[in-house]
């Protein structure tokens, strides 16, 4: 649709945008890993899971088939680039092997085109790293990717965490956090020259009689010269039906929060009750407003969220007892320690980690302690903390009926004000069957999902946003290479 200007104009859905009185339509994403163990360490052993097959591109259509048929919005995968070597380490692999935790791992992006050839509607966000991936080759695979799946990639940008992923990408330790986020801040610049400004909107022609494909003087370098990159360009593939893939972001520390206000459309966060998660919300939002002048609506958030549901409250408890016998509590240590940077194999099984003179672990584990329904009067050992991370890893979790998840589940949505949720597995198939089979119907029966997709075959930003390009707002839409103009705004400015 054209504008007076010949700018494309940005479309807008209602999804808790334009009728507060409207309910808000929850955004749901499965959340999963190329690798046997994703947030559920030992599952892979359960007889209704085939994580094992993670390897098989079979796997991955047929999820997002079912995924596509269900209306979920996203496949979200997550990705590591090292091991979890920190329990009984240093650099000690091990622990995590036997449990397949997230080791070994696949890179997501591959089978994206095979999915986007199954489905019609689904998105597919794919976690890559600003610390280790080259924003000039990261903008070229995503741009394909784009193509492949007709705009429906999105990106999760991370800075990485992993000492193990630092030590094999040549580097004797991790980035220092702070400067990891300064480096991703260039780099933002760099991958919004090249998606939106080295290609005019008018580039591309493909006319026989004139014997073009593109037209060069709509073809530009981008010269960026920065203290991190200094990339000439041009962008190698001409605009991608979105040209930059819809953009997430996980990280609630206070320069994650400042990343995510002023780049994210949807910001993944976790925690353990929505209390807690509410003012970590309404930091991001209120920073993006003030500080960057952002619609905070245009920044959707989605809470980590681990679902075990069945017919009754009672059936649902038998289903959790009976998956956690799955459970390896070796990989579950490795995963914490991976998490954050705590060898707990240096502590006695029975040591109360609420009272421990760890300043770090004594702040997460009384977080738990505190947050955790039923947890009140319990020791907080290694024990019961693998009970906690088996199943769902430190994300919040609901067991129950269809109606007690529900009712949970809204419960989230009103205190936490989240705009939908990362539902993570156990089994996988299982635990995205039940969601469909329980959650879906009870959430669709209060008018909370979707029951068909607003617009066939939209691109990832028009199904979380409703606008095919980068919102007015939004700092990367000031790079755009309008068909109208010589050079990109952004570049008259500069040179001025």
């Amino acid at each position: 649709m054209a504008t007076a200007n010949g700018h494309e104009d940005q479309l807008r859905v209602s999804d808790g945008i334009t009728n507060e009185e409207e309910k808000k339509h929850l955004i749901l994403n499965a959340f999963v890993i190329t690798s046997p163990g994703h947030l559920a360490p030992g599952l892979w052993k359960h007889p209704r899971n085939k994580t094992t097959e993670y390897k098989k591109l079979k796997f991955w259509t047929d999820l997002a088939e079912r995924l596509d048929k269900a209306n979920f919005h996203a496949l979200f995968v997550a990705d590591v680039l090292g091991g979890y070597d920190v329990y009984k380490g240093p650099a000690n692999m091990a622990p995590a092997i036997p449990s397949g935790a997230q080791f070994p791992i696949n890179d997501p992006l591959y089978a994206v085109p095979a999915m986007a050839a199954v489905t019609k509607n689904l998105v597919f966000g794919i976690t890559a790293s600003t610390t280790y991936d080259l924003p000039y080759a990261l903008a070229r695979r995503f741009s394909t990717v784009d193509h492949l799946a007709d705009g429906r990639v999105a990106w999760n940008i991370v800075t990485s965490y992993l000492d193990s992923a630092a030590r094999n990408m040549g580097l004797n330790t991790q980035i220092e956090h702070d400067e990891r986020y300064r480096i991703a801040d260039e780099y933002m610049d760099v991958v919004y020259k090249l998606w939106e400004g080295s290609w005019r909107d008018d580039a591309v022609i493909n006319d026989v009689q004139k014997d073009q494909y593109a037209v060069p003087e709509r073809v530009r370098q981008i010269h960026h010269k920065g203290k991190y990159f200094d990339v000439p360009g041009p962008h190698l593939c001409e605009p991608s039906p979105q040209r930059t893939p819809l953009l997430f972001q996980a990280g609630t520390s206070r320069s994650g929060r400042e990343f995510g206000a002023k780049h994210a459309e949807a910001i993944f966060m976790g925690g353990q009750v929505p209390e807690r998660v509410r003012p970590s919300v309404d930091a991001i939002r209120e920073l993006a407003k003030e500080k960057y002048g952002r619609d905070p609506r245009h920044i959707k958030v989605i809470a980590g969220m681990n679902i075990i549901v069945a017919e009754t409250d009672e059936a649902a408890r038998a289903k959790r007892e009976e998956l956690l016998s799955y459970g390896d509590k070796e990989g579950a240590l490795a995963l914490f320690g991976g998490w954050t940077g705590i060898d707990l194999s240096a502590y006695s099984d029975e040591e109360d980690f609420r009272f421990t003179g760890l300043p770090a672990i004594q702040s997460i584990v009384n977080g738990w302690a505190s947050t955790v329904p039923g947890s009140d009067d319990l020791k907080w050992n290694k024990s019961r903390i693998v009970e906690y991370l088996i199943l769902g890893g430190m994300n919040a979790k609901i067991v129950g009926s269809p109606k007690t998840v529900v009712d949970e589940l809204e419960r989230w949505v009103e205190v936490a004000d989240v705009d939908g949720f990362n539902l993570s597995h156990v089994t996988n198939p299982g635990s995205f069957e039940d969601i469909i089979d329980f959650v879906i119907p009870e959430l669709q029966k209060r008018g909370l999902f979707r029951t068909e997709v607003e617009k066939e075959g939209a691109t990832a930003r028009e199904a979380y946003l409703g606008s095919r390009w980068l919102l007015e707002d939004h700092p990367g839409s000031k790079f755009r290479w309008h068909a109208d103009e010589e050079v990109p705004r952004y570049a008259e400015d500069s040179a001025a």
